[in-house]
């Protein structure tokens, strides 16, 4: 993911969320709406969550060291978790208790022009938010769906402001249709129906990034089409006979480590398989740039179908 795209679609996220959450908070002092009291608790959520990713961001790109020697790329994965568990479930439980409040203490709307305007306007501000995470997203996406682009991304900063604008402007449509019933009927239960919605919005939000995070959080490996490009890269030329066996990890959003054991001819000299290892790290790097740490063991393969090799056989390990 560039990391430019990445930072552009959190900056316009995080200025429309603040300005948003100031005026929310200013219509619900005014009116009194709970639907508009849980949109404003959720805008400061998602303003904390921009605040999160650029903080993990910066964390990240921290050098590596003795008790890290492979950095602190996933560092951007963990705040990307605490935004789905901590700030998002936080707000659906604080939107959810206040909707229940509201449908035992129901108290009618002052000045309900004032939520209306205030949710129209957001409603337009959170559409260019989520244009421009679109638009990012759209330069690396590919010909993935949307789903799969969520679910495969490595970098979680643009699915995370993705999810959250998505979240953000079902809320708004949840509170105006709460505000907006409780208008037009004067039943104040709309409004606190629109506020427990909004809350259960929320906690779905968190459960579906804190799925994701986690999965990046544990571990994941490359995607079949690297895979695909990787295998191509060690076997397109004469140095290896074939990949015993390779494995993969990402040791952040833009950082992928590759280990494979590699099949040599048993007549190679240690010079040239030195050289051989030299030039497939190489074509490995230049097929998937995020391939930066790379581990090759040269081995002599033996098919298990025939008969062991002689003692006398030499086996060249552990060369890097």
């Amino acid at each position: 993911m560039s990391a430019s795209g990445g930072h552009k679609a959190i900056l316009a996220a995080f200025l429309a969320n603040t300005g948003i959450a100031v005026t929310k908070f200013i219509a619900w002092l005014v009116s009194g709406s709970a639907s508009m009291l849980a949109e404003a608790v959720h805008s400061v959520a998602d303003a904390g969550n921009q605040l999160l990713l650029f903080f993990g961001g910066r964390q990240a790109k921290r050098e590596a060291d003795r008790e890290h020697p492979f950095g602190y790329g996933r560092e951007r994965y963990v705040y990307a978790f605490v935004v789905a568990i901590i700030l998002f479930s936080l707000g659906g439980l604080f939107s959810i208790y206040e909707g229940v409040d509201k449908l035992r203490n129901p108290h009618e709307l002052t000045n309900a022009w004032v939520p209306l305007t205030v949710l129209a306007i957001a409603i337009v501000l959170e559409s260019f938010s989520l244009r421009t995470a679109v638009k990012e997203s759209n330069k690396i996406r590919g010909a993935q769906t949307w789903v799969q682009f969520v679910r495969r991304a490595k970098a979680p900063e643009l699915p995370v402001v993705l999810l959250e604008d998505i979240a953000a402007l079902l809320g708004l449509v949840f509170a105006l249709f709460g505000v907006g019933l409780t208008v037009l009927t004067g039943n104040t239960t709309f409004d606190a129906i629109g506020t427990l919605m909004i809350g259960a919005l929320l906690i779905v939000v968190a459960i579906i990034l804190g799925i994701e995070t986690k999965s990046l959080l544990v571990g994941e490996g490359a995607n079949e089409a690297d895979l695909g490009r990787i295998e191509e890269a060690i076997l397109s030329g004469p140095e290896a006979e074939r990949i015993i066996h390779m494995k993969t990890l990402y040791l952040g959003p833009d950082e992928l480590l590759v280990a494979a054991k590699i099949g040599f001819h048993a007549d190679q000299r240690l010079q040239q398989v030195a050289t051989a290892v030299n030039v497939i790290e190489r074509r490995v790097r230049d097929a998937v740039p995020a391939a930066r740490v790379i581990y090759l063991e040269p081995d002599i393969y033996v098919d298990p179908n025939l008969h062991a090799p002689p003692t006398d056989a030499i086996v060249i390990k552990g060369l890097e």
